[in-house]
């Protein structure tokens, strides 16, 4: 009895109460999203406010029961929840409802529950408890190789029932292990692809793969410093690309479209290289060519993957997010409207249930992805700030929690729930405001819905109950 006294002294009260402000306020805004004169009861069920009410109550026993749990448990068992969400996640593909052209949910009862978003708890403990292990590093190749596993295995069956925000999601674990020591290089990679993807959809091949080359030639120098290098560098690709292309055009395809000559004869020429900073040990030039190599891949993958994987409103929200077509009747309506309503708002907005966007029902989801445009009309700058503010405050003091936590299993899980909350929250009111396309996920503790807070509220109270537990030992 003393020592779960103890346990509850030791709870961050702050970040508690964060949450149930932010909970508070999202209920309010869901209220007015979705207000009816005919069903002014709070607790009427056959309206989105009064089962929200419900996830909220339900809610607050699951923080509950989660404090009760001794926090060993949460190490011990990490896998076996692991492979629980992604047997759920096969499930759902045979049988799953769809709803909103996902099949990402199953039904219990009248009730409705999304195992993608539970998907990334488990990741996140399971992720922890890898790196955590006495024999784990970061330059082992094959426990890399288990990380990415662990990662792209619960992404593909998500990517499987069509729901690529939710999938996108779990690329942010990337970040905790960065703050465990995984090299930067990594992390450049990745922007480095997602720089390139959008660019690819904006620019033609042919000047984006002189783009490409440019760049490559240009980090090299830097890297090395040395202009002898720098020219040298240049010389082996210009004699290599020489000799691709005139193999190229006399044995190959004769007469052909230069673009493909430009694309062979570099590609041929950056291997050349690759090979000699091999040989040469020349490990700066030989990571340069190799980037160069993958870049060039991903530039004429790009489209592939644009039109087969990606669905057709998928492609024309980021085409209407880039500026590449505009259809605010289509794609694009819904950050119209949204915009319309935040902009409307004013300084201080136009009061609670006064928004007229909101009440005439202009914006699609307004309760859901896009309940952000509801503070921004009702609540005005003011209102917006507030919430931004409290959604800054709540991450801040978990990368503090995680900063203070003696054991690696629960720094890496609370940077894991502060890199989910933040991706959540950037990428949701983004959306709202036109700065992101819409992948449609929710705004963390907010937006409606009872499988969204209920996974939010799981993954904040184990962190809350492993930071109260931080001086055991957990292993």
């Amino acid at each position: 009895m003393a020592r779960r006294i103890q346990i509850w002294n030791k709870l961050d009260w702050l970040t508690i109460l964060l949450y149930v402000i932010i909970v508070v306020a999202g209920w309010l805004n869901i209220y007015s999203a979705v207000y009816d004169e005919m069903h002014s009861n709070i607790f009427d069920l056959s309206q989105r406010y009064g089962k929200q009410i419900m996830w909220i109550g339900f809610s607050t026993v699951l923080a509950f029961f989660i404090l009760l749990i001794d926090s060993k448990f949460y190490v011990s068992f990490s896998h076996v929840i692991y492979i629980i969400f992604i047997i759920l996640l096969i499930a759902v593909l045979f049988f799953g409802r769809e709803i909103n052209g996902s099949k990402s949910w199953l039904m219990i009862g009248s009730f409705a529950i999304q195992p993608a978003e539970f998907a990334k708890l488990g990741t996140a403990l399971v992720l922890a408890k890898t790196v955590s292990s006495y024999n784990f590093s970061f330059k082992n190749m094959l426990k890399l190789v288990q990380l990415v596993l662990l990662i792209l295995l619960p992404v593909g069956l998500i990517f499987m029932q069509n729901d690529t925000g939710s999938a996108l999601v779990f690329f942010v674990f990337i970040i905790p292990l960065f703050r465990e020591g995984l090299s930067g290089l990594i992390l450049f990679f990745i922007l480095l692809v997602s720089v390139l993807f959008i660019l690819t959809l904006v620019l033609p091949p042919l000047s984006l793969l002189i783009i490409v080359i440019s760049l490559a030639l240009f980090a090299n120098l830097i890297i090395r410093k040395r202009l002898r290098d720098f020219l040298y560098i240049v010389g082996v690709f210009l004699v290599s690309a020489f000799f691709v292309w005139l193999f190229t055009y006399l044995f190959v395809d004769g007469e052909t479209d230069f673009y493909y000559l430009l694309l062979r004869t570099s590609v041929g020429a950056s291997l050349v290289l690759l090979i000699i900073s091999l040989i040469k040990r020349i490990p700066q030039a030989a990571l340069v060519v190799s980037l160069f190599v993958v870049s060039v891949a991903l530039t004429f993958s790009v489209d592939f993957v644009f039109d087969n994987v990606l669905e057709s409103h998928q492609q024309a929200r980021i085409n209407n997010f880039l500026g590449i077509e505009s259809d605010p009747l289509g794609a694009g309506y819904n950050v119209n409207q949204s915009k319309i309503a935040i902009g409307s708002g004013g300084l201080t907005g136009k009061g609670f249930l006064q928004g007229t966007q909101t009440k005439y029902d202009f914006v699609p989801e307004q309760s859901t992805d896009f309940i952000f445009c509801t503070v921004g009309e009702e609540w005005g700058f003011a209102g917006t700030s507030f919430v931004i503010l409290i959604f800054l405050t709540l991450l801040i003091r978990l990368i503090r929690l995680a900063e203070r936590q003696r054991s690696v299993f629960s720094r890496v899980f609370g940077y894991s729930v502060a890199s989910v909350i933040f991706f959540h929250f950037a990428i949701n009111i983004g959306m709202t405001i036109g700065l992101a396309p819409v992948i449609g996920i929710p705004l963390p503790f907010f937006s409606y819905g009872g499988s969204s807070l209920w996974f939010f509220t799981a993954l904040l109270f184990v962190f809350l109950k492993l930071d109260a537990s931080r001086l055991e030992q957990l292993h």
